[in-house]
């Protein structure tokens, strides 16, 4: 198994790549697109503005490589939004994977406070990222904007409104929260991801 994560103008690749090593996998960090093609499981994190690193893929034509994988491949967070095909964040347009678009929570009340951050409860599993997973496990979220429920939908999650936890198509998986941050049941999430 050779695993790459890609390499881009984005935070938290430290904590993904620390994340697989506690499951005992080396990871490369490339940005190189022989090295990802290679890989028998691509993860694409992000923490970070779509717009800006929209614009960063493009000019290193890492849009298109994302695009055209054909192994499993993991979107994380931001990774996950800029798999959708517009973003309300920069007003962004985005890789398209996925027939999407993602938006700005509004608050509906005074206690409902963006970014959602923290943890909470993931319900309706419905991808093999999941096996194992019992009852309404919870995982370990940071965000502003978020993914409404639609065909792709492989788990919901509850906050100001029902949104889209994680997605999936073909060999495209994603997940809105951060599983490298989120205890046992991350792990779980990563080592069905690895068993893909």
């Amino acid at each position: 198994m050779s695993v790459a994560i890609i390499k881009y103008n984005a935070g938290n690749i430290c904590s993904v790549s620390y994340a697989l090593q506690r499951l005992g996998v080396e990871a490369v960090v490339t940005d190189d697109k022989k090295l990802v093609e290679q890989a028998s499981h691509v993860i694409f994190p992000g923490v970070g503005e779509a717009l800006t690193t929209m614009d960063y893929l493009r000019a290193h034509h890492l849009d298109e490589l994302i695009c055209n994988l054909k192994q499993p491949v993991l979107g994380i967070c931001l990774g996950m939004q800029l798999m959708c095909q517009h973003s309300e964040e920069g007003d962004a347009k985005c890789l398209g994977i996925f027939d999407a678009d993602v938006r700005r929570f509004i608050p509906q009340k005074h206690e409902d406070k963006v970014p959602q951050m923290g943890w909470n409860s993931i319900h309706n599993l419905r991808s093999d990222l999941f096996k194992g997973l019992k009852g309404e496990p919870f995982v370990y979220f940071v965000h502003s904007y978020y993914v409404p429920l639609n065909d792709y939908t492989a788990a919901t999650t509850d906050y100001i409104l029902p949104f889209s936890a994680s997605l999936h198509k073909d060999n495209f998986y994603a997940t809105q929260f951060h599983p490298e941050k989120s205890g046992e049941v991350g792990e779980t999430i990563l080592t069905n991801f690895l068993n893909l």
